[in-house]
């Protein structure tokens, strides 16, 4: 088997601003930030995997875990063939996958997790707020409303909490999410920057 990717988990409820932290990772040489809401955004739906997807997505149906896992696989093997993910100077920054334990199962021989930071917000009101004015930001209204923002909140709960039991609580960083932006890039680096200098330090200077 291939040699496993180096990699962090950004995990957090939703609008604890594991997106803003991972373009601002993406921005420092040596860490790369797989979205998976930006790959699932560009899957040609017209090959095999596309045409799969959509069948679920199109009915507002979830994705079975095993084929988002092959989604991403698929993803990141184009990534690196075409030169934007360096697996050998570059630890992969995720950002909502894995989702579910079985997602995190069935990762496992792919990636090496180093560590997972665990962004938390005491007041929910405030992450609430942030989804509120993101959506309206981005002329999404109808998820600007409360009853859906609390019910993503209770999916993630329900679901996506739970799989933090799948790894060694060694590898858990608690991260808090409520200052800047700048501020919790400074406590994420504080996290990374050691394993950066550890497994790459050898890592080019430019991008």
């Amino acid at each position: 088997m291939a040699e496993r990717f180096k990699c962090v988990l950004l995990f957090g409820a939703p609008g604890v601003g594991k997106g803003t932290q991972g373009k601002l990772l993406a921005s420092i040489s040596g860490f790369y930030h797989c979205a998976t809401g930006d790959l699932f955004r560009q899957i040609d739906r017209h090959t095999e995997l596309g045409k799969l997807f959509y069948s679920y997505s199109s009915r507002g149906q979830l994705v079975p875990d095993d084929v988002t896992v092959k989604i991403w696989r698929e993803a990141i093997g184009a990534h690196i063939v075409l030169g934007h993910y360096r697996p050998h100077d570059q630890i992969l920054v995720l950002d909502g996958i894995p989702r579910t334990p079985r997602q995190a199962e069935l990762m496992d021989p792919w990636i090496d997790v180093l560590k997972i930071l665990d962004m938390t917000c005491d007041d929910q009101e405030v992450m609430i707020g942030r989804l509120r004015r993101r959506a309206l930001e981005e002329n999404r209204h109808d998820d600007a409303d409360d009853r859906v923002i609390r019910n993503r909140w209770q999916v993630y709960e329900n679901q996506t909490r739970p799989l933090l039991a799948h790894y060694p609580d060694a590898l858990i960083a608690v991260v808090n999410a409520t200052g800047s932006p700048a501020q919790v890039l400074k406590a994420i680096l504080c996290q990374l920057a050691p394993l950066q200098i550890d497994h790459f330090p050898l890592s080019p200077k430019g991008p």
